[in-house]
């Protein structure tokens, strides 16, 4: 029998709980990413992105989608240079920027010391908004990783003379914020990032009430790692070669490590990148997994990330790399321009002059939580208490003998793109367990 949550009495009735089998094949599969309308409970579903559902008096509904960007080349900029590119982004941004310094309240930026929020913080300055507030956090290390980046957002304060908040959370404050940024999710989410801003919000929630970010420029400027096996990959091939570099892991490789009745020898997720892959408007491999990133991976991961931790602490964050007008310019951007100099490399050289070149030139970085991607002590328990409650042993989600062999080597199974193994299958039943999901 399905589990059910009570209804209020109301036309919604009851809601059914129960584990939808191809949203959980997807989170297995997508870093946690389930692609619109399902959501991991088969009771509830979610529209796609920029869609709107009217509902007639008859009870009928339609679906219209009202926005849909393509990453293709535009004809009329077919003889523009570098430079020209250049200028356009830095002007696109700006006056994306510019929308979003629009408030009753002072507006801060969450200063991560990379290149998308620097940049963001050197646009604002530029544009004279004064007592610039920026805020930027870290974590104690573990497992040999650093656990922040302060010496990069120190040095962008430092250059626009921001009133900037170096906050560092100690070991005492993380499991807690471990809890609180569970709770906050609308969907179990797998990254750790959720932690870093659940906590940063709260903090930073003290200060202003209305801060920009740089969420997106990776998924729309091609700044991840697994865009650049793609860009000599034929445009009929583009699916199967992005999913051997995003996937956490293939579909054979999954079964082993579900519990057997959610077992299927039908490849759900690989069946959604071919159609996510086969639609008109995205000339090349590269601008393909650009578009299914920005469409899906961006909506149910970096965007609702930020959202659910943000608006926890009742902090509204605000993304100008997704401005609707700057996404459409950067899908024309030709591929080789976003992938060149390591990753967005159209940004990077726009940037000089603009942010100190050593944050441009500086490795990509990530908000750090070390303590996540290194599961030992107390972090680790939390997991193990979660893999092993009654109601995951009711559930079955995953196969007993491989959970037992993840937790005698914690931090020695990663996924493709190097997250945690074990997290995630822990991430997903502390949340169902702290939703009261049985």
């Amino acid at each position: 029998m399905p589990a059910v949550l009570a209804g209020n009495g109301g036309p919604g009735g009851s809601v059914d709980t129960s584990i939808d089998p191809i949203a959980f094949a997807s989170y297995m599969t997508f870093h946690s990413i389930v692609p619109a309308p399902r959501t991991i409970l088969s009771g509830v579903g979610k529209l796609p992105p920029a869609t709107v559902r009217v509902i007639e008096r008859d009870g009928t509904s339609r679906d219209e989608t009202y926005w849909e960007p393509r990453f293709e080349r535009d004809p009329d900029k077919a003889d523009w240079t570098d430079q020209d590119w250049q200028e356009a982004f830095t002007a696109k941004l700006r006056t994306a920027v510019e929308r979003r310094m629009v408030a009753d309240v002072p507006v801060g930026v969450l200063l991560s010391g990379g290149i998308d929020s620097s940049l963001v913080v050197a646009l604002l300055a530029e544009a004279g908004q004064q007592d610039l507030a920026t805020f930027s956090i870290g974590f104690e290390s573990a497992g040999g990783e650093s656990g922040d980046e302060f010496e990069y957002s120190d040095e962008v304060a430092r250059h626009f003379g921001t009133d900037h908040h170096r906050i560092r959370i100690p070991s005492s404050r993380l499991l807690d914020g471990i809890d609180g940024a569970i709770g906050a999710m609308s969907e179990p989410m797998v990254s750790h990032d959720c932690v870093a801003f659940y906590l940063l919000s709260e903090e930073v929630s003290q200060h202003v009430k209305v801060v920009q970010s740089g969420q997106g420029a990776d998924e729309v400027l091609g700044g991840y790692s697994w865009y650049p096996p793609l860009a000599s990959v034929p445009r009929d091939q583009a699916a199967e070669a992005y999913r051997s570099v995003f996937m956490d892991r293939r579909w054979p490789a999954l079964q082993p490590l579900l519990g057997e009745r959610w077992r299927s020898d039908d490849d759900t997720p690989s069946a959604f990148v071919d159609a996510a892959f086969a639609v008109p408007g995205a000339e090349t491999s590269v601008d393909a997994a650009l578009r299914s990133d920005t469409m899906t991976m961006l909506v149910d991961d970096p965007v609702k990330r930020v959202d659910n931790m943000t608006m926890a602490w009742g902090l509204e964050a605000r993304v100008p790399f997704l401005d609707h007008e700057f996404v459409e310019f950067a899908g024309a951007i030709p591929p080789e321009l976003k992938l060149a100099d390591g990753g967005k490399g159209v940004m990077k050289r726009a940037a000089r002059g603009i942010v100190p070149d050593a944050v441009i030139d500086r490795t990509k970085g990530y908000f750090p939580v070390p303590a996540i991607r290194q599961l030992e002590g107390p972090y680790l328990e939390r997991v193990r208490q979660a893999l092993h409650a009654p109601e995951a042993r009711e559930r079955g989600l995953f196969d007993p003998g491989t959970v037992e062999r993840m937790l005698q080597d914690p931090n020695g199974t990663r996924t493709e793109i190097g997250a945690n193994a074990l997290w995630q299958l822990g991430l997903i039943e502390m949340w169902l367990q702290q939703q009261g999901v049985r």
